[in-house]
């Protein structure tokens, strides 16, 4: 096979005159032994022969995976992992929602370079994994540990493919894991909470509770709802698109999941509907549609152009409505008034640019059992209470698959009332 090890302190050919190999101009300087001479990998020294970090068991290996096409020289592997994400791996990551590529972005460099940035790629093995997670365990929770872990784990596959280097140790059945994903359990609110939140909540956004609860629609849905979604006659609303937050601005967009659906509603929120637009008019709002950044060709500036939709809940501006801003503003003081959370924590700060003066900030705390959400469980829990089959309870809150569904509502389920063993009785009983 071809290759071989070069001795650099000693000449090829001995002395004539004393049969013995003389010291080259090298000799007793830098490592004694070079393995070169192998297709398509480079020229290696060793201080040592043999051994296991020998010259030749480097030669072997080396003259193996080569023949096989499988070569990975792990002095690629030297580059620092903050390095490699910001030269190779970033530039080549290509996400069609650009919310998804900020979310990203920001696990890897909040959660990933800060602690194993400087190292390089081939030296993130299981005792550097074990000592970043632990880490990570005392500052997140096991949601977010899964979702920084899982990044990184791509991060290193793509090493991988990149022939940086030979594993992906977050990938190898080690002892060093993350945590397990909490699995979801939705709290529906009884119908006095509901009805307690929406008399405590701003008038003007009523309707938005009553969209919630009636109609399973997230808050970016609602926020989203235009005039044209409406379907009196079916008895229908159609939920073709969300508010949704880009860096600091706002656009149109698909609902999550990418697709469009249907939801059957009540008489009673239809008029509802008609009742708020009596007092309060849709208005027109018109945003971006998926992303609010400079578009780079034609396709992008026709998929990118604003649209305009009449929508049922504007926001007083005018505009459509901040996600962020309406929980602080409307949303948390409804809470605290119905007593479903505690009071903001409230703080002064300063103002910039005028010494002296500062301005009243309040903050409530993080409560995601007690979020809009919850009027999309009341919602689910209402339907399957009901006995609507998992398939339709799935498609009217637009998830991707039944099974989704029964993973985050299955305990809303009525219990098994007997029928089924009914059923059995008679099958029994007719049978010869």
């Amino acid at each position: 096979m071809p290759g071989y090890i070069e001795d650099r302190w000693y000449t090829k050919r001995p002395d004539p005159k004393t049969g013995e190999k003389r010291e080259t101009a090298r000799h007793g300087q830098g490592k004694r032994y070079r393995v070169a001479g192998i297709p398509g990998v480079r020229d290696r020294s060793f201080e040592k022969l043999t051994g296991p970090d020998g010259a030749k068991a480097w030669l072997a290996k080396a003259q193996h995976e080569s023949a096989k096409g499988e070569f990975i020289d792990p002095r690629d592997g030297n580059m620092l992992l903050r390095e490699y994400v910001e030269t190779e791996w970033w530039p080549n990551q290509d996400y069609s929602d650009p919310s998804t590529s900020a979310t990203v972005k920001g696990k890897v460099w909040n959660h990933i370079l800060p602690h194993l940035g400087s190292m390089p790629l081939n030296a993130i093995k299981t005792p550097q994994l074990r000592s970043w997670l632990k880490e990570l365990n005392s500052q997140l929770g096991p949601g977010t540990v899964n979702d920084v872990w899982g990044s990184l784990s791509v991060i290193l596959q793509a090493a991988v493919e990149d022939e940086r280097i030979t594993r992906n140790y977050c990938r190898s059945q080690s002892s060093v894991r993350p945590p397990a994903r909490p699995e979801p359990k939705a709290r529906a609110w009884t119908r006095q909470q509901v009805l307690l939140v929406r008399s405590s909540v701003d008038e003007r956004m009523c309707l938005a509770v009553d969209l919630g609860v009636g109609a399973g629609l997230r808050q970016g849905e609602v926020f989203g709802l235009a005039t044209e979604d409406i379907d009196e006659v079916g008895q229908l609303i159609h939920v073709r698109r969300q508010v949704k937050k880009v860096g600091s601005k706002l656009v149109f967009a698909l609902p999550k999941g990418q697709k469009t659906r249907t939801v059957p509603v009540p008489q009673h929120l239809l008029d509802r509907i008609s009742e708020h637009l009596e007092r309060r008019p849709a208005k027109k709002v018109t945003l971006p549609w998926g992303n609010p950044g400079p578009a780079q060709t034609e396709k992008e500036a026709k998929e990118r152009a604003p649209r305009t939709y009449e929508l049922l809940l504007p926001a007083p501006q005018g505009g459509a409505w901040y996600r962020d801003y309406f929980n602080n503003t409307i949303w948390k003081p409804a809470l605290e008034a119905a007593g479903l959370c505690g009071p903001p924590m409230v703080t002064k700060r300063p103002i910039a640019g005028k010494p002296g003066r500062f301005r009243t900030v309040k903050r409530y705390a993080e409560d995601r059992e007690q979020g809009f959400h919850s009027l999309r469980h009341t919602f689910a829990s209402v339907q399957l209470d009901a006995r609507e089959s998992v398939v339709s309870v799935s498609k009217w809150l637009g998830h991707s698959d039944p099974s989704i569904t029964l993973r985050i509502y299955a305990h809303m389920m009525p219990e098994a009332d007997g029928r089924g063993r009914t059923a059995m009785q008679n099958w029994f009983e007719i049978s010869p």
